[in-house]
């Protein structure tokens, strides 16, 4: 728990309540209050508060969906005003929501590109090159961290441990995970986002799940192969 909260604050993202950039409203559509109001059904009666972080999703979802569409185009994030939406819509403070929004490292509180690389750096990706990956991104793009394309297409974001050590190095793009990379590898997955094609997820090795890449194996096996059993 220590580990994850000291990442919380290492990659804390920026919080301008009132930068140009705020739209100065926001409403959901009506599709996305049809899922708010399914969110909201899961919970108590008087315990409705407790579907602020689903709802801080679906806002950032509603932006993506928006900015994919815009020229130049951009990705999802949450704007003050949806968050004051949220709050109204849940009989909270302001500030309530905004102390959600600005602990978890998930939301997004600026404008990003419409592709966010998040790169795992921590140590299991660190022994197996994740450097290398960051910067042959960074060369590709022209752009260094915490810094958008020009064509609003892609941004860069360093974040603690994704959770897929075992496929090391390993970044998140928006909601795909691409696994067993390498330096020319991740590049190819960058021109094929920006001409609009979809890369392979997941492993980029073939790799299946987590299991080791020579296949899967079993202690019985490793036995008989050490001569144990």
């Amino acid at each position: 728990m220590l580990c994850d909260l000291c990442g919380e604050i290492k990659m804390k993202k920026k919080f301008e309540l009132n930068a140009e950039y705020q739209p100065e409203s926001f409403e959901f559509t009506a599709g996305y209050l049809k899922k708010i109001d399914e969110v909201i059904a899961r919970y108590p009666e008087g315990r409705q508060q407790s579907a602020v972080m689903p709802l801080l999703d679906l806002a950032q979802r509603q932006v993506a969906e928006e900015g994919a569409k815009a020229d130049p185009p951009y990705g999802g994030w949450i704007p003050r005003a949806a968050m004051d939406t949220i709050a109204e819509m849940l009989g909270m403070a302001p500030i309530k929501v905004y102390e959600v929004a600005t602990f978890y490292s998930m939301y997004n509180l600026a404008p990003v590109g419409k592709y966010l690389v998040q790169f795992c750096t921590t140590t299991p990706c660190h022994l197996c090159g994740s450097d290398a990956i960051v910067e042959a991104c960074k060369m590709h793009l022209g752009i260094g961290m915490n810094e958008t394309t020009d064509d609003g297409l892609f941004s860069l974001m360093e974040v603690e441990c994704l959770g897929a050590c075992v496929n090391a190095p390993m970044v998140q793009i928006n909601d795909d995970y691409y696994e067993d990379l390498t330096p020319d590898g991740m590049k190819e997955i960058l021109s094929l986002l920006a001409e609009g094609l979809k890369p392979k997820i997941g492993s980029q090795k073939g790799r299946k799940a987590s299991m080791a890449l020579g296949g899967p194996t079993t202690l019985k096996g490793q036995a008989k192969k050490a001569g144990v059993a």
